[in-house]
């Protein structure tokens, strides 16, 4: 299975208990990902994780619970460092292809690392952007077997 990188909102959903079909669906690709080896994280969502479950879940994870959680993670996908590059290949998304700049950050992040597949549940679902496509795990029609 090719590299799939995994958007901040794939993570949050794994902990969020107001929402069982996609905290299901979630758990499930993040189990498939860590188990096929193919599943790699962004900085960035480790960090939005972590923001995201301790201030806007309800109910939210204690900190120690986040941390323990980022600490898992970390384990189990490669993690690719947020740098200058992604900063600057993020800017030119927005600017050639009228991105949010965190949507576009992401796209950046999975397309400078040669990852041509983002699994993510935001509106840039559904898209091929210079090679990278997004994929929404959340949808009905979605299939796992179509990732590769």
């Amino acid at each position: 299975m090719p590299a799939v990188l995994i958007d901040t909102n794939v993570l949050v959903y794994a902990f969020d208990q107001n929402d069982a079909q996609r905290q299901e669906r979630a758990l499930g690709v993040l189990q498939q990902l860590q188990l096929s080896g193919a599943g790699r994280l962004s900085a960035q969502s480790l960090a939005e994780f972590f923001s995201a479950c301790t201030r806007r879940l309800r109910p939210p994870l204690t900190d120690r619970e986040a941390l323990d959680q980022l600490e898992r993670f970390s384990q189990a996908y490669r993690v690719l460092d947020l740098n200058a590059q992604v900063v600057l290949e993020a800017a030119r998304g927005v600017r050639d292809h009228q991105l949010g700049y965190w949507d576009a950050q992401v796209w950046a992040m999975a397309r400078l690392n040669q990852i041509q597949l983002v699994l993510s549940g935001d509106s840039s679902a559904g898209t091929t952007l210079e090679g990278v496509r997004f994929i929404n795990p959340f949808t009905a029609d979605f299939d796992p077997q179509a990732w590769t």
